[in-house]
């Protein structure tokens, strides 16, 4: 071995340590019993009285992306979707123990079984047969293996994915770097098994997308932007299979630069686009001026 890869090595691995050591004080909720935040009540989501109307028969359920939580990942495209009269749903999943606040962290199969039990408490609270899910980043490509193992498709009208790692991530090419620093690869499995699920080729997206990358019955909808700098390559996000769409959001407005994480939390452009997926019978165009829509 090269005296700077030994050299390296630790420091990697004390690096992917320290970054989920630390963390922010708070604490995360679990999946059978969501905290509801005064930002959250505030912006009507997580209302379980909450009763879908017959414009839209179907609640959504918000899942986070990778570190994010069911609160802060949310706080512009929830408010979005309540004033527009849907019923609106996050959860936490992903916990790590030890390590509040940032979620999505633990293995991603145990994450769509959190996802699974909270679709179940989301549809007997509001009544309703079947689901809309909107998700970000790791948040959009999750409810798959929920959908494709765990029965979801027959409880999952949509998935909307906003950004979401459908076919895993190269870091823009960091992730090939990981071989190159002993026990790197395997700490980051052990202490954030979330992350490793999400690098390009892993086994879990390799038996994910093995067979097809969507099931029967449920539509699919994934926006993506050219300028995302966490799912790359960008187009590496795409699905294919009948009930698809592939958006890019600089093709509906070519001025647009959100990046990775402006796509979720803050770009009404995408908002619009969101909408016109849970609702494609009264869509209309999605173009720059959407962000004032």
């Amino acid at each position: 071995m090269l005296p700077w890869k030994r050299a390296f090595g630790p420091l990697a691995a004390l690096l992917l340590a320290v970054s989920v050591a630390t963390t922010a004080p708070a604490v995360a909720a679990t999946p059978t019993a969501p905290a509801v935040t005064a930002a959250a009540a505030s912006s009507g989501w997580n209302n379980y009285s909450c009763k879908p109307s017959a414009t839209h028969p179907r609640p959504v359920v918000l899942v986070h992306g990778t570190f994010g939580n069911s609160v802060d990942n949310w706080l512009g495209l929830a408010p979005y979707l309540v004033n527009r009269g849907y019923c609106v749903f996050s959860l936490d999943y992903g916990q790590l123990p030890g390590v509040p606040f940032f979620n999505g962290l633990g293995p991603i199969d145990k994450s769509a079984e959190q996802l699974s039990a909270y679709v179940d408490r989301v549809l007997a609270a509001t009544g309703a047969p079947k689901a809309d899910i909107v998700g970000h980043s790791q948040g959009g490509m999750m409810p798959r293996h929920y959908l494709k193992f765990l029965g979801g498709a027959q409880k999952v009208n949509a998935l909307v994915g906003l950004a979401p790692d459908n076919h895993g991530t190269t870091l823009l090419g960091l992730t090939k770097l990981l071989p190159h620093f002993p026990g790197a690869e395997d700490l980051l499995t052990e202490k954030t098994p979330g992350l490793a699920d999400q690098i390009a080729g892993s086994a879990f997206l390799t038996k994910l997308n093995a067979g097809g990358d969507t099931v029967p019955g449920v539509k699919y909808t994934v926006i993506s932007t050219r300028y995302d700098q966490v799912v790359t390559p960008y187009r590496s996000q795409f699905l294919s299979g009948p009930d698809v769409r592939n958006v890019t959001l600089q093709d509906l407005c070519a001025v647009n630069i959100s990046e990775h994480l402006a796509i979720g939390l803050t770009d009404r452009i995408a908002f619009h686009e969101v909408a016109n997926a849970l609702d494609p019978g009264r869509a209309t165009p999605t173009t720059c001026a959407s962000v004032i829509g």
